[in-house]
Order: C-alpha cells, then structure tokens, then sequence
C-alpha cells in the first residue's frame, strides 16, 4: 500500500552537482547539474541527466548538447533547470513512495538578487506544495554543526563548483557574508589554460576536473604526485600524452586560490572584534566540494594562522544543513529566506 504522505526535501542546487536531502532519511540523490539534450523539431528534448549526461560531456554526436542549467550557483537556463530539478524531484518522490507534492527547501548563495530567487522558485514550485529558501553558507555552517544558535561567531567557508560563500555567523544571523564567483569551475578552467600555455596541450573541462581530483594541491606537501594526461597537441594536431606533477597544478591554481584567501581575509577584517576571539579560539569550517582539494585546509590555516575543520562528506553539508532546518522547524524557522 502506498504512503499518502510527503516528506519535506532540502535541494543544494549547485554548479557542479545538485544534491537533495529527504526528511528522516538524508542525502537521497547526489548527481551532476547536467542535461543533455537533442534538438527535435527545433525544440530541445532532453536524453540524459545527471552523470548519465556528464558521461556524455565532450563526446556527443551533432545534435545532442550537454548544458549546465546552473552557473556561479545561480540558474542560467530556466527551462533546462526546471526539466533537471523536475526529474530529481521525481525520482525521490518515487523513491518515497508519495503522491503528495513535498515542502522544499532550497540552498543560494549569499547576495543573490531578487530576480534570481524567483527564478529558483519558479523552477521547483511545480513539484512541490511550498518552497523556501535558506542562505548556503548558513546551511553549510549548520551541516558543519557549527553553534550557529549561539552567541558567539563562527567563519564557514563554503567553495562550490561556481562560487564560494564566505560568513561569519552568530544567533541564527549572518554577521558578514560575501559571494566570491571563484570555484571548482574555476580551478579546472585554470589548469586547462595552464596546460595550454605551458604544454601546447589542449584538454576538455572532464580531463581538468580529473587532474584535479587526482594531483591537483594547494599545498607543497603533494607536489610530487605525478598523473599521466591525454590530449590534443596544437603544434603536431595529434593526440599525445604527458605527466604533469603536483606541482604543477598548484601552480596552474595558486591565482584563484589566493582570491579566496584574500576574500576570507576581507570577511575577517569587516568582523567585530568580539567575535573575531571566538573564530581564533575555534577556528574555520572549510565546505563544499573545494574542501577536497588536498592541501586546501592546511594551506588556509598557515596563511590565516587559524585551526580548519573540513567535515566527513563537505560536499553534503548544505544538503544536510537545509534539511535539518526542515527536521527542525520550531528552532530554525527564522533563518529561512
């Protein structure tokens, strides 16, 4: 017999992968923010989601395109979001069993317009009974179980895919914030150009992403690793392989990684001074899927001289915060957008 009941879902629609956290359950669906799409008729007809369509990234026939509906963590293509968000929310509904449409809330960066918000709005309301929205950092400090309730500050770091929110937070209210539009996208467009440059060697955005999963480091400490690549030379135009080092790729990423410290360092500066003890004494949370570039956390903690805490799963905290709001309203319900 099927269960006449929703349970309340929290969306971390991201640049990189969107994640959605069911009520007594969690993470549910963590997939990437991709559609790929066919041309029929001369409208667009989707084929693929998720990591099905990031299979597809850089190797579809003419016709078929993959597209990221969600850019520097804000929706770019409406209609593609919308058939992305309506299909996830599907499968998670299927998954419980429901025909009742669920509440939702949904996770945006910090200084978003209110334009942007009614997009997002817009491209889930059709799949629920009510949407809401909470600022990502707050999601990712509550995720990170940081006493955001509490009369003292905490510094959270959040680096997605297409921007990095940085707050210091205190009684359930964001003290300072700022939305740098500087990620994971912009590391992998950083050693593309790097490799480039230093190698005549041109490779896809899935060939970036990789290097940087496997060898890319913010610290010395990793610069040894060596990954063998694949790619195009533009000097002979034939395919050829090289190893590149550790090293190298932190320095193909040194220049955006010194934007993020430098904008943390701007969020400390504009912090009160009573506050800023509390962050000393207890430190940074560093979330969101930058959180896994090795090196990343120690090299903040040098160049801030401060203790960073990188959570279990940091690419799930704003999913698990959201959803936690949701699991507990009555404590919650006054931070919601």
């Amino acid at each position: 017999m099927k269960r006449m009941f929703a349970r309340d879902i929290a969306i971390d629609l991201g640049t990189a992968n969107t994640l959605i956290y069911e009520k007594g359950r969690g993470i549910v669906l963590n997939e990437p923010s991709m559609v790929a799409l066919k041309e029929v008729n001369g409208r667009r007809q989707p084929v693929a989601y998720g990591a099905e369509a990031k299979a597809m990234l850089g190797k579809t026939p003419e016709g078929v395109e993959v597209i990221r509906p969600v850019r520097t963590g804000v929706i770019a293509d409406f209609e593609v979001a919308s058939l992305m968000l309506r299909h996830f929310i599907s499968r998670v509904r299927a998954l419980s069993w429901s025909m009742i449409k669920p509440r939702v809330m949904v996770g945006v960066p910090c200084g978003i317009t209110e334009v942007e918000k009614r997009a997002i709005r817009e491209a889930v309301q059709d799949q629920a009974r009510e949407v809401r929205l909470i600022d990502e950092a707050m999601a990712a400090a509550i995720g990170c179980d940081l006493p955001v309730t509490e009369a003292c500050g905490s510094l959270v770091i959040d680096m997605g895919g297409g921007t990095t929110d940085i707050a210091v937070i205190s009684l359930k209210d964001v003290v300072y914030s700022v939305s740098v539009r500087q990620g994971g996208d912009a590391l992998d467009e950083a050693i593309i150009n790097y490799i480039r440059r230093r190698h005549h060697l041109l490779i896809g955005e899935a060939t970036a992403e990789q290097i940087k999963k496997s060898v890319g480091t913010a610290h010395q400490d990793y610069d040894d690793e060596v990954m063998e690549i694949r790619g195009r030379s533009l000097i002979l135009g034939t395919p050829t392989t090289l190893k590149v080092s550790g090293g190298e790729i932190r320095e193909a990423m040194s220049e955006v990684i010194s934007q993020i410290v430098l904008a943390v360092r701007q969020a400390l500066e504009h912090t009160p001074p009573e506050l800023s003890g509390d962050i000393i004494n207890r430190g940074l949370a560093l979330a969101g899927g930058g959180a896994l570039v090795r090196g990343l956390g120690k090299r903040l903690s040098e160049e801030l001289e401060m203790e960073v805490s990188i959570p279990a799963d940091p690419l799930g905290v704003v999913a698990e915060g959201a959803g936690r709001c949701l699991d507990h309203g009555d404590v919650f319900k006054d931070i919601w957008i």
